[in-house]
């Protein structure tokens, strides 16, 4: 025995000596005490097992005391100890190790002895170290003593990661100091624990959840039987699952005190844990307060009715939870019905009260769902927008009838996903079958029906299901095609009547008159109640808007009564026509002002009355008319006409008519008859209804056509409305319903996106198509369409119009929100007796609001305000202010004004309604803008002040009916910016608001901008654009850049306001406007130039050759000159800076062009000097004489008449009209006449297109009788008559070869030219010969015209008398 134990000593002496001479690399050691013998074992290059025997104990401090002074002690990371009855004297060894150790991270007792004292030096050790991450008890007895040292060292420890104790009983005690540990401790990741009694488990886990410890726990216990442990709690922060596998019920409640305000929970899973009401009522405020959690498994945990109730009543106030489950638990159909009352509405109106939980999963063979829980669940599949997954396990109570109306209601549902009903008793049945599969026709968003072990499944019967579900998931190849382009097209079975007048015109009297004259039986119920008020409203004034709907077999007639009085003309717009809709109008006038006044009317009141009504009719449909080319059909009906005694009067009435009629000739369909009725007698009206129904089916006829679906959606939208108590709303869903339901070409029959997305745009083309017609009001942003016009217009706005008018609170047009929305809800009660407040159940006050915000008939004064106040601009005042200034004037300030007048204002104007909405546009505009920051906007009545980026802008509203704006400026930048802000932001408000009202820009005088003169005073202080531009186009290049334009004084009362003045062009215009007048000048030129041929640079000096000989003369390409025009083009293009250098340019090559032009003139007139030797003069035009103005004639009709023969001074260089020639009248225009002059005319018509376009003298004296000749040569071109025998010439007579250059150089057509020159001048000899006009005598007194000579050339012109005296030593005269 001896020998063995030196033989051991001795392997520990090696050991003893292996520390000393620092030969071991260590990183882990452990310690094996009370074994046989002692030895130690290395087991890899870096760990080593220690055996120790009881007798060698000493030895184990020896080894550590080493440990601690060896120089390597730094390497060691793991100390593992089995087995050791520690005493005081090892735990100071092992502190000194640990303290000289810094890289130690794993401590680990095993079946370890600790006495008080010795736990005390591990806490004492635990406290101060700051590099162990992991410690181990296991077994070794520490008890909730030891527990509450070891916590207690923890609460200051910040470098411990995991904490492990196996198998020691902690108790309550030492488990509730471990837990303050984890309130105070944050470093802690791992908590295991196995203890053999599960209360433990409670504050333990109780203080992870409340401090909101990122720490994973599991807890442990052999209470039940010590050979099979099982786990209580399980907590993985990564996943961040909470299992609670068995809990007492107070620790239950203890835990879910603690999820109250936990943020690291996502999933809480209590499977099996039996619960009581207690603990759901704790659990109901962990779902009030609760934000992380997002899954609740509640199975099999007994709940019952009183527990589920609790737990729905958290459901009220959670915003966080997606899933929950309580299936196979105890409670019944009052259970069912509280816990799906949080996730229904039981009313449109009502919010849905939690949005987020998305799957919901109940039933089992111990819950009984009944007939409490069936109506629970209908009305919840009915109204629920949120849940995607609903979940009835194994249920025994459902019938085959109540699964059937279950998928029934399925229908309407369009967030249902997936719908499991595993082990479901009633499932079964063909009918049920045959209801699943219908249910899938109509809903193709269900992805997933579930029927696992229901006898319907067990039959296998539900292939066909899962069938059908693959169909509707089959996704469709993405094509590009049109989406509305198989919608078939149809006629209108809908028309609008408009009664039109002014108020106590009789319009509301004549409405229920013609309502009396259609058939009673075919007017629904609700028209049978209103007309039992018809009696009332006679005798009252209607305010607002009236619509009464009639049916005529498959017509639907509407009757929109509008009010008369002035307050109500600005909403007028709303509801007018618009896209070629079908209507007609009736304007209603009465011949007196009052019913009980005899006074009459004046003619000039009468006409000014009717005058309005038709300008305000072709105002709104001009782009109606313009896009389905029909006019607006008018009757005129006459009221009070039995008063009328004179016959004077009825002559007169009816003159004013017959002027009416013929100044708006051509803008609207008068019918031939006005009618003349007493409004009160049915039988007076019954004319004007059989007109008004034949009328309206004629304009059926002819508008554009509808989609076929519009015309079936209206009897679908008008039943619907009869179902539900006459709604005059409807939510988008809700209309999405109905067409999935009742609309099969509309129903979404796959629910793959590009499915969806097709049936998505289809229905809002229908419903814009409605909208258009005037069926529904239907904004996209909204999501809602207004079904009732009457309501919406009569009673909602006209009782905002007539409140807030007269509403003291009303402070310059602003109104608050609140006040706002408490008029809007005196308009959401029924009117109608019985109905109830059911009926606007789906509409609020605050959808109102957003209604009259997307009209443009308000706007938020801050929009980013929700009660901020509202302005109405409609009910703003004329402004009371003094005479109006700009708010400052500097040096460098630019004064800009642009007056924007109706092209045709006798008969049209921009409507009352306009400048309200432009108000409103502008506004939202601005703010819309991204550099609107510091902007600054201000109403008056017709009046909008905006102030941004440093431009100071005012837009007016003039004239008497509105038919022209004033847009004026005071800027700090130049006249370019600012006009580029009016075109970029002003301009293209007004236009999208005033249809089809075309407006001329016209340029106003800067003067009257700065001092902001009257517009009365400023009526004469613009010119059109157009006009400036065209005079800088018809001036020659030398005085483009100089061009002035002259504005005359303005006098009031003898006085003179505005003096006399001028301002240059360059001014008024913007550098886009002057370089476009450049760029129009450059490409006339250039197209001279190609006409003319001009010669080269190099050849420009050579001298003229007669050309008496060359009928078609050829030059080599296109000259120099074009090039450099060309080349001007593009540095035009590239923003041209310096307009002076330019114009000189220009200078340069107009005076090449133009030296050309002259030359192919006198060409012209000397061409062929051996017909009659130049006896007649050969440049020759026709005038024709109409409505006291004479009109150039432009193109040769045989047949014309009264045209007058008149010739050109020949003078060269400057050919001019003469003045008061008295000419030779032609009485008729034979075939000769055309065959022989149209090819002269058409050009001579391309010689004064160009002459006119660069200025050119050759034009001068014609003034107004030129029209368009770009458009009458184009013409000319065109004209079968000029391809016949004697129309294949071109203009080469008038320019050389420049005709055939410009059809292709074609060398074949100079005989052609030459014939027609010749045929020309011929019958110019021929006519003057027939008239008598032969001799130089007769033509001086007809033409003014002498015939002379040139001294340098010796050739024959006919020059006027100026020249015969200015330029007597050039010329002599040659008499006949």
């Amino acid at each position: 025995m001896a020998s063995t134990s030196n033989q051991s000593l001795k392997d520990l002496q090696w050991l003893f000596q292996s520390i000393q001479t620092e030969s071991l690399n260590l990183k882990s050691i452990s310690f094996h005490l009370s074994q046989p013998t002692s030895c130690c074992h290395q087991e890899t290059q870096d760990s080593i097992h220690i055996n120790i025997s009881s007798d060698s104990h000493f030895q184990f401090s020896k080894i550590l005391t080493l440990l601690s002074t060896s120089s390597k002690q730094n390497l060691l990371q793991n100390v593992e100890f089995y087995q050791v009855e520690w005493q005081m004297e090892e735990m100071t060894s092992l502190e000194v190790l640990l303290d000289g150790s810094e890289n130690v991270k794993q401590l680990a007792f095993k079946s370890n002895r600790l006495n008080a004292d010795c736990m005390g030096k591990l806490s004492k050790m635990l406290r101060k170290n700051e590099s162990i991450k992991e410690i181990i008890l296991s077994e070794s007895r520490i008890g909730s003593f030891g527990a509450t040292l070891i916590a207690s060292a923890l609460k200051v420890n910040s470098c411990l990661e995991e904490l492990q104790i196996w198998e020691d009983s902690i108790g309550s005690k030492g488990a509730e100091e471990l837990s303050k540990m984890i309130e105070a401790n944050s470093t802690l990741k791992l908590l295991t624990i196995f203890d053999s009694n599960s209360i433990t488990a409670t504050p333990l886990i109780s203080a992870v959840l409340a401090r909101n410890r990122s720490m994973e726990v599991h807890l442990w216990s052999s209470e039940r039987n010590r050979n099979n442990s099982s786990k209580i709690v399980e907590f993985a922060p990564e996943s961040q699952t909470l299992r609670i596998y068995r809990l007492s019920t107070s620790g239950a409640c203890r835990v879910a005190g603690a999820l109250g305000w936990n943020t690291t929970v996502k999933s809480l899973d209590l499977t099996g844990v039996r619960l009581k009401s207690r603990w759901a009522k704790e659990f109901r405020w962990v779902l009030e307060q609760n934000r992380s959690l997002r899954e609740v498994n509640l199975s099999k945990t007994c709940l019952k009715d009183k527990g589920v109730v609790y737990v729905a009543a958290g459901l009220f106030k959670n915003r966080c939870l997606e899933s929950l489950r309580v299936d196979d638990n105890r409670f019944g159909g009052i259970g069912v019905e509280h816990l799906l009352c949080p996730l229904t509405r039981f009313s449109t109106l009502q919010i849905q009260a939690n949005v987020t939980l998305k799957s919901i999963t109940f039933g089992g063979r111990r819950t009984k769902i009944g007939r409490d829980g069936l109506i629970a669940i209908l009305q919840m599949i009915n109204t629920n927008q949120s849940v995607t997954r609903l979940g009835i396990y194994e249920d025994q109570s459902l019938k085959p009838q109540d699964i059937i109306r279950i998928f029934k209601n399925l229908e309407r549902n369009a967030s249902l996903k997936c719908l499991s009903l595993q082990g479901c008793k009633g499932v079964d049945g063909d009918l049920v079958l045959k209801t699943i599969m219908e249910t899938l026709q109509v809903n193709p968003w269900i992805e997933e029906i579930d029927l696992a072990r229901t006898p319907l499944q067990n039959s296998g019967k539900a292939e066909g299901i899962h069938l059908k579900l693959g169909q509707n998931a089959k996704s469709e190849p993405e094509v590009e095609v049109d989406l509305l382009k198989d919608m078939p097209m149809t006629v209108p079975k809908s028309c609008r009547v408009f009664i039109c007048g002014e108020d106590f015109a009789g319009k509301t009297t004549l409405c229920n008159s013609i309502s009396q004259n259609f058939s009673s039986s075919k007017l629904p119920y609700i028209e049978h109640v209103k007309t039992l008020v018809n009696p009332v409203e006679q005798a009252i004034r209607t305010s607002g808007m009236k619509v009464k709907t009639f049916k005529d077999e498959d017509t639907k007639f509407s009757i929109w009564n509008l009010g008369g009085q002035h307050e109500f003309f600005s909403l007028h717009d709303l509801m007018f026509p618009n896209h070629g809709s079908a209507s007609c109008f009736v304007i209603v006038s009465s011949l007196f002002h009052k019913p009980n006044n005899k006074e009459p009317k004046t003619p000039l009141e009468l006409e000014e009355e009717l005058q309005y009504w038709l300008r305000f009719i072709v105002s709104n449909s001009r782009t109606s008319s313009q896009q389905c080319m029909i006019l607006p059909n008018v009757t005129m009906v006459l009221t009070h006409y039995d008063k009328v005694d004179q016959l004077t009067d009825i002559q007169n009435t009816m003159n004013v008519l017959q002027r009416l009629r013929d100044k708006f000739q051509g803008y609207v369909d008068f019918y031939p008859t006005v009618f003349t009725v007493d409004a009160r007698s049915s039988a007076s009206v019954s004319k004007l209804t059989h007109h008004i129904r034949k009328t309206s089916k004629t304009v059926l006829e002819k508008v554009p056509k509808v989609y076929e679906l519009c015309n079936d959606l209206i009897k679908i939208l008008s039943d619907w409305r009869s179902e539900n108590h006459e709604k005059p709303s409807m939510k988008w869903k809700e209309f999405n319903d109905l067409c999935q339901i009742r609309v099969p070409s509309l129903r979404v029959q796959s629910r793959n996106n590009q499915m969806i997305k097709k049936m998505e745009t289809r229905r809002k083309a229908i419903a814009m198509c409605l909208h258009r017609i005037g069926e529904v009001i239907y904004f996209e942003e909204l999501g809602f369409l207004i079904l009732d016009f009457q309501w919406f217009c009569g009673e909602v706005i006209g009782q905002i119009v007539r409140k807030l008018s007269c509403n003291e609170q009303n402070y310059g047009g602003f109104v608050s929100r609140k006040d706002f929305e408490k008029i809007l809800k005196g308009s959401l009660h029924s009117q109608i007796p019985g109905m109830g407040s059911r009926i606007f159940e789906n509409l609020d006050a605050s959808d109102l609001v957003k209604m009259m915000i997307k009209l443009e008939l308000c706007y938020k004064q801050d929009p980013y305000e929700e009660e901020s106040l509202l302005l109405i601009p409609s009910l703003l005042e004329e402004s009371r202010t003094r005479t109006p200034k700009w708010e400052l004037i500097t040096s460098d300030c630019v004064f800009v004004g642009r007056h924007l007048e109706c092209h045709d204002s006798s008969h049209m104007f921009l409507t009352p309604g306009f400048f309200p909405r432009l108000q409103v546009h502008l506004h939202n505009k601005i703010i819309g803008l991204k550099s609107h920051h510091g902007a600054t906007y201000s109403l008056e009545k017709s009046l909008i002040l905006i102030n941004i980026n440093g431009v100071h802008i005012r837009v007016e509203l003039g004239g008497q009916l509105g038919y022209y704006l004033d847009v004026l400026a005071c800027s700090t930048k130049n006249l370019t910016e600012t006009l580029k802000l009016f075109r970029e932001l002003i301009y293209p408000a007004i236009q999208s608001l005033c249809n089809g009202v075309t407006l001329t820009e016209n340029i106003l005088r800067p003067e009257c901008v700065k001092n902001l003169t009257p517009p009365r005073h400023r009526k004469t202080q613009f010119v059109p654009l157009a006009k400036l531009k065209q005079a800088l186009l018809s001036v020659p290049a030398d005085g483009m850049y100089d061009y002035q334009h002259t504005w005359t004084p303005v006098f009031d009362s003898g006085r003179q306001v505005v003096r006399a003045g001028f301002d240059f062009a360059r001014d008024l215009l913007s550098d886009d406007d002057f370089r476009e007048v450049l760029h129009r000048r450059y490409h006339d030129l250039y197209d001279l130039a190609m006409e003319l041929q001009v010669p080269t640079e190099n050849n420009s000096d050579e001298p003229i050759h007669d050309e008496t000989g060359k009928i078609d003369p050829s030059f080599a390409g296109i000259a120099k000159g074009v090039e450099e025009v060309i080349h001007r083009l593009k540095i035009i293009e590239q923003e041209i800076r310096d307009l002076k250098q330019e114009i000189q340019g220009l200078r340069y090559y107009e005076h090449r062009l133009l030296t050309e032009l002259h030359r192919k003139v006198n060409y012209l007139a000397n061409f062929n000097v051996q017909i009659e030797e130049r006896k007649v003069p050969n440049m020759f035009y026709f005038v024709r004489t109409e409505n006291y103005s004479r009109r150039l004639v432009t193109n040769m009709i045989s047949g014309m008449t009264a045209l007058r023969l008149h010739m050109l001074c020949e003078f060269k260089g400057e050919m001019h009209v003469v003045e008061d020639q008295m000419g030779c009248e032609m009485m008729q225009i034979d075939n000769r006449a055309v065959m022989s002059v149209a090819p002269y005319m058409k050009g001579f018509m391309k010689l004064l297109t160009f002459a006119l376009k660069i200025g050119a003298h050759i034009a001068a004296g014609m003034g107004e009788m030129i029209p368009d000749l770009s458009k009458e040569v184009a013409h000319l071109a065109g004209n079968p008559l000029m391809l016949g025998a004697a129309g294949a010439a071109a203009t080469a007579g008038a320019f050389g070869a420049v005709g055939a250059a410009v059809a292709g150089r074609s060398r074949g057509r100079s005989t052609n030219v030459q014939q027609d020159m010749k045929a020309a001048q011929q019958w110019v000899v021929d006519f003057l010969r027939e008239r008598g006009c032969s001799t130089g005598k007769d033509i001086a007194e007809k033409f003014g015209l002498w015939r002379v000579r040139y001294r340098d050339d010796g050739q024959i012109a006919w020059v006027c008398r100026r020249h015969m005296y200015t330029r007597a030593n050039e010329i002599v005269e040659v008499p006949l």
